[in-house]
């Protein structure tokens, strides 16, 4: 006699790791597990550990890190007229450090400084919480459109002269926030 397995109405709720859904009604006459080929299996009920024997059942999967964890957030070491080190990179002129990264950031000055030269910065995935732009040897004020721009977004802006702002990005990026930076060094002194 060929036994069938019945198959109820209502859904179960099954482990993630198990790739074949084992159902099982509880109604009289049926099999309780799951039929392959000639070999019955059991059935999964909350409390079953996978083991050896149900090998059937789900599909090993193994993971290949690519890329350990950094040992530690982008540190901004220094800066000069002639750009900044950054985690022991010479960066030449104006620079976003969006950690891992750190690319050249292509303004001159802060009035060069629009929606457009910090949209890259709403698109980083996983969201920054707070953008802390250092505008050269002077805190300067931003167009209130690029400011606007940053808070629908729901990212904080911190403006600050670039030796302060070098020095908030550090504090904040030590607590394992997520931040970025937008940078213009300082120009030259004339003393």
């Amino acid at each position: 006699m060929r036994r069938m397995l019945c198959v109820p109405v209502k859904c179960v709720r099954v482990h993630a790791s198990v790739m074949a859904a084992a159902i099982c009604a509880r109604s009289p006459g049926c099999v309780r597990g799951l039929r392959l080929g000639s070999r019955l299996l059991p059935a999964l009920t909350r409390g079953h550990r996978l083991g050896p024997s149900d090998d059937e059942l789900y599909q090993r999967t193994s993971v290949t890190v690519m890329q350990k964890e950094a040992e530690g957030a982008a540190i901004i070491y220094s800066y000069s007229p002639s750009g900044f080190n950054i985690s022991g990179n010479r960066v030449l002129g104006p620079c976003a450090v969006v950690p891992p990264a750190i690319l050249q950031w292509n303004v001159g000055r802060h009035t060069d400084i629009t929606t457009e030269s910090v949209c890259l910065f709403h698109l980083l995935e996983p969201r920054i919480e707070v953008l802390v732009v250092g505008t050269g040897a002077r805190t300067e004020r931003l167009d209130p459109d690029v400011l606007d721009f940053l808070r629908r977004k729901g990212i904080a802006v911190e403006v600050q002269d670039t030796a302060n702002a070098c020095a908030t990005f550090n504090f904040l990026s030590s607590e394992r926030r997520l931040v970025a930076a937008a940078l213009i060094p300082p120009p030259a002194s004339s003393g």
